[in-house]
């Protein structure tokens, strides 16, 4: 019998959740995403040092003051990891903007443009990249620039369905909605989940998925930051899942068949249509409490992170 990563594999395109090269490997993926924070851990290990010795010389060699060659080093260590992770797997390598500018739409839409070039320059097809900016209101914005730029991007941090209709208005290529940062919040205010029937982030991803078949969007839904195997296969059939390299094992350890959760039916035709003007999002966004919660966090954690990384880069630079 089949074990069930590629049961799996049949309903939905799997996505290895990870900076670290050599899980990616191991995994297989069709694939690949990766954050600040999953960068940081990665850049930590010796076997990685060459890449971040690449960024610096790379930004001594191009830039001569100094806070923007601290940029250009974080953006070309970035594309660094997206180089060598594109050699690896045959899809899609998406690559997060700087956090720290999450509500500025026009250096989200010239760091991305550059981390485009630089990719270019690296010898990869940017048709191959998926450019990550988190899903605010000026998030959206840009990444509707940069589709008319020709740059797909991946909108993530992801909570409400509202910011999942914005993308798919916008024509995002794709978005990430975060189960298991979503579930958390729920059961650290009361909520008893017993199976992914009652998973509020499995049951919040269902939600997009079923606005965006009714309403025709394009956009592409890649469930994100999942807890367990429980709450991945009960969303086979989206899209696209993202999920990291232990729960990837774990799956390969899991045998039976896998039941298609999403699609395959008609779209619903009961689903009304979500205001989408700058106030009435913010107004929804505000008034889901969870949503509004974990967006900060996540902003804030992933701001954190490319800190700490830039510190660890400036040691490295020239004074």
């Amino acid at each position: 019998m089949a074990d069930k990563l590629a049961g799996l594999a049949r309903h939905t395109v799997i996505v290895a959740d990870t900076g670290d090269i050599a899980q990616i490997k191991a995994v297989r993926a069709q694939d690949c995403t990766t954050n600040p924070s999953l960068i940081l851990k990665a850049a930590s290990k010796p076997e990685y040092g060459t890449l971040m010795d690449d960024a610096v010389a790379y930004a001594v060699a191009h830039e001569r003051d100094s806070a923007a060659r601290l940029e250009l080093a974080l953006d070309k260590l970035a594309v660094n990891f997206g180089t060598e992770l594109s050699r690896i797997v045959p899809g899609y390598v998406s690559t997060e903007v700087d956090a720290r500018l999450s509500f500025d739409t026009a250096r989200t839409v010239q760091r991305a443009e550059r981390m485009i070039a630089l990719y270019r320059e690296a010898g990869v097809d940017p048709a191959r990249i998926l450019i990550k900016i988190a899903a605010t209101w000026e998030g959206v914005k840009a990444a509707a620039i940069l589709k008319d730029k020709g740059i797909a991007c991946n909108l993530t941090l992801i909570f409400a369905k509202v910011q999942a209709a914005l993308c798919g208005a916008a024509g995002v290529f794709l978005i990430s909605p975060f189960v298991g940062r979503i579930t958390d919040w729920y059961k650290a205010h009361g909520a008893v989940v017993t199976s992914s029937e009652d998973d509020p982030g499995v049951r919040s991803v269902r939600e997009i998925y079923e606005y965006f078949q009714a309403f025709g969007y394009k956009t592409v839904v890649m469930g994100a930051s999942f807890r367990n195997t429980d709450q991945i296969l009960g969303l086979a059939g989206c899209d696209r899942l993202t999920i990291s390299p232990n729960l990837l094992e774990d799956l390969r350890g899991m045998t039976g068949e896998v039941e298609r959760r999403l699609g395959g039916v008609s779209p619903r035709t009961d689903i009304a249509p979500l205001a989408l003007d700058e106030i009435a999002f913010r107004w929804q966004l505000n008034e889901d409490a969870m949503a509004t919660e974990k967006l900060s966090e996540g902003i804030r954690q992933f701001a954190k992170d490319t800190e700490t990384l830039c510190n660890l880069l400036r040691a490295k630079l020239p004074a």
